[in-house]
């Protein structure tokens, strides 16, 4: 099973961004990328909504623990 961290790690890999690329997209420091790729921190649901968007996938393909 997937966690949020894993699933936004997966997507944005397979954009082929870097973390810096997509915290540049999402107006978040990069640090904020890294915390939500290992699991430090995880983004309101606004957030999670804005990274979806950028990543065109549906919002529950990053939190679905059943995805990809």
């Amino acid at each position: 099973m997937a966690s949020f961290a894993e699933n936004l790690k997966f997507y944005r890999e397979q954009r082929n961004l870097s973390q810096e690329e997509l915290a540049l997209k999402a107006r978040l420091g990069t640090a904020v990328i890294e915390k939500y790729e290992s699991g430090e921190q995880i983004p309101n649901t606004e957030t999670i909504f804005k990274l979806s968007t950028i990543l065109d996938v549906p919002a529950s393909s990053l939190s679905d623990e059943n995805q990809k």
